[in-house]
């Protein structure tokens, strides 16, 4: 079986796509940049509207309870944590694709919430925070007076 006259470059097409993965864990893609997609923000998150609160999922896996800070504030909620990075000595990575360390991720919901009834739980590395809406966002009924 002869070999291709272009089997030279697949070790090339393997580095180019190593590489575009690299720029785009910043950002940062072959020109165009503006039409390139950005990197995913961690956490990865979901967000849903249960009428009366909000509702965020944020998957964390490796970080403990203690290590996480949630604060909300009007309309926004901050998830700050740290992933401690792998104890041992001698370690000789192959691939590292998990990141370690510390990281920070705001979210503007479209309302305020009441910040003292916030309730978060951390279960196999979800994160869960049930964000109850304001009074002054919660819709209200209107009665209609007869004139």
């Amino acid at each position: 079986m002869f070999a291709s006259p272009l089997s030279w470059m697949t070790p090339l097409n393997e580095l180019r796509r190593e590489m575009d993965r690299l720029f785009d864990t910043f950002g940062l893609g072959p020109p165009p940049w503006p039409l390139r997609p950005r990197a995913a923000a961690y956490p990865a998150l979901n967000i849903w509207d249960e009428r009366d609160a909000f509702c965020v999922e944020a998957e964390i896996p490796g970080v403990s309870k203690d290590d996480l800070e949630i604060l909300a504030v009007g309309n926004e909620l901050t998830i700050k944590g740290r992933r401690p990075p792998l104890e041992g000595q001698n370690l000789t990575y192959h691939r590292q694709e998990r990141g370690s360390g510390e990281f920070t991720r705001v979210v503007t919901l479209p309302a305020e919430v009441d910040p003292n009834q916030v309730e978060a739980v951390l279960k196999d590395g979800v994160l869960t925070v049930r964000l109850p809406k304001a009074a002054s966002a919660k819709p209200r009924q209107i009665k209609v007076k007869v004139g």
